[in-house]
């Protein structure tokens, strides 16, 4: 790259679907060792579009990465033992260890520590796959040396004074964090749930008093997310980021219009309909405010809250009256997000059912994989394999905290399809968990279904566990008599009834 001409780096824009640069770049004359030089500056003069610049940097980081790679390893090959020429022209250790005498084996095997410390070439073999291993090298970095950035003097005050920030306020400290977590990723628009955790957890470790109501946690990462969904909205003609939203993107794969066009019509008759159960015009106007914000990507998270305040009356009038839920869902969208769903339920009984559903896994998650009534069932039995795969004690006390939620069911003997659904696909009308893939740091993924239909996806078991106890009261959704006796343990530990 670094010996390519004009005209090279903009074939390779085109080939990186980045064409919309080629013009720029021609003006410009913007060489391959140009391009190498390039600094985060620099790129946001030539490229307007933030998603643009993140792509660029993170195709140029990628490339510096292979070959820096690549020239560590053929220094290795090069300044390997010269008493062993076979080794690096492709004879097999087999045939080395073969054609030399005892002692010159030991010496080959023990050449590492004998010979300046270079690794046996028989483990370079093992690592050809440079883009594991700077994966790996990504995720440690996140795990051990994640600090927030320098956040600018009048943040700074604020912060200094241990003030809640305003909406503005909080924008501001959201558009930081985001700019400092796509530095990290090297460019990549698409952090996973551990690095949101991380980001949140050091910022409230930071600033306490960022956490109101012991729900701040919530609150920040789901901004959070919202402002990567907003870098990442105009971004329509980079294949990543269009392979990516088919992933993970707006409603399993569809964009946002397309999910509008393939709606029947009368399905979008019924959107349109007014209210049934409305008191007043002002009962209106909150109604059509909370309607408006839930489409937007950045929310006034406080303003929402004092609106489904406001109208917490004529939500639970409707409850009660057992209307459809899809309907309640129309008028109360902010419903479907976890946090409203857990401070819904905080309004009706005082509780803070995620904090408590931490205490729950985190106080009793051994004591249930210790118990024999478990002890042979199929997904204990997948945890064990699991756990023998990793090392790091934040993924070992994840995969236990997952396996006693899905194992609750058990432990009471009841019925299990009526709790969770793992690896498979939803077949009950009571609220039930949908997990994939639980054992998978990178790839689970949770949600709750009310009537077959998903309301809400989740990060984790506890947040899952949370959702599906909150759902049954806010809902008032009568308990299934075949998961009676799970659902009231974990109401005795919420409401601290009484010791199980």
């Amino acid at each position: 790259m670094e010996n390519w001409s004009v005209d090279q780096v903009c074939n390779w824009l085109r080939q990186s679907n980045l064409g919309e640069l080629v013009p720029k770049f021609r003006e410009e004359e913007v060489s391959g060792a140009a391009l190498l030089a390039l600094n985060d500056r620099m790129v946001q003069q030539l490229v307007k579009k933030i998603g643009h610049q993140a792509v660029l940097m993170d195709l140029i980081n990628k490339y510096q990465q292979q070959k820096s790679g690549l020239e560590s390893l053929t220094y290795c090959c090069e300044t390997a033992s010269p008493k062993y020429p076979e080794v690096i022209s492709g004879a097999t250790d087999r045939q080395m260890l073969h054609s030399t005498g005892p002692m010159e084996q030991k010496k080959y095997l023990c050449s590492t520590e004998n010979e300046g410390g270079l690794i046996d070439h028989r483990v370079l073999k093992q690592k050809k796959n440079l883009k594991s291993f700077f994966a790996r090298y990504k995720t440690l970095q996140w795990t051990s040396s994640y600090a927030l950035p320098d956040f600018p003097y009048d943040v700074k005050c604020i912060l200094a004074e241990k003030r809640c920030p305003d909406h503005s306020m909080r924008i501001r400290i959201i558009e930081f964090l985001q700019a400092d977590m796509t530095k990290y990723l090297e460019g990549s628009l698409y952090p996973n749930s551990q690095q949101y955790n991380i980001v949140v957890n050091a910022l409230l470790q930071a600033y306490p008093f960022l956490d109101e109501d012991g729900n701040g946690f919530l609150l920040w990462k789901r901004a959070l997310k919202d402002r990567f969904k907003y870098v990442r909205r105009p971004i329509e003609d980079d294949e990543q980021v269009l392979r990516n939203k088919c992933k993970f993107g707006h409603r399993r794969g569809q964009t946002r219009k397309s999910c509008a066009e393939n709606k029947p019509a009368d399905v979008q008759v019924q959107v349109e309909e007014e209210p049934v159960h409305l008191e007043g015009s002002a009962m209106d106007v909150n109604i059509k405010w909370l309607k408006q914000e839930y489409m937007k990507t950045q929310r006034n998270w406080k303003e929402v809250d004092n609106r489904m305040n406001v109208t917490i009356e004529i939500r639970r009038k409707m409850i009660s009256d057992k209307a459809p839920l899809k309907d309640i869902l129309r008028l109360f969208p902010f419903l479907r997000c976890p946090y409203q769903l857990f401070r819904e339920f905080q309004l009706l009984t005082h509780m803070d059912i995620y904090k408590k559903t931490v205490e729950i896994l985190e106080i009793y998650s051994e004591n249930i994989l210790s118990l024999y009534a478990v002890r042979n069932n199929p997904i204990n039995i997948m945890l064990q394999e699991n756990l023998k795969r990793h090392t790091e004690e934040d993924i070992l006390k994840y995969m236990k905290m997952t396996a006693a939620c899905l194992l609750l069911p058990d432990v009471f003997g009841d019925d299990s399809s009526l709790f969770v659904a793992v690896n498979e696909e939803v077949k009950v009308v009571t609220p039930v968990l949908e997990v994939k893939n639980p054992f998978n740091v990178n790839s689970c993924e949770f949600a709750l279904y009310i009537e077959r239909e998903e309301l809400v996806q989740l990060d984790d078991c506890t947040m899952a566990l949370a959702a599906l106890v909150a759902a049954f009261h806010v809902f008032d959704i009568p308990c299934p008599k075949r998961i009676h006796r799970t659902l009231n343990f974990l109401e005795s530990l919420v409401f601290e009834v009484r010791s199980p």
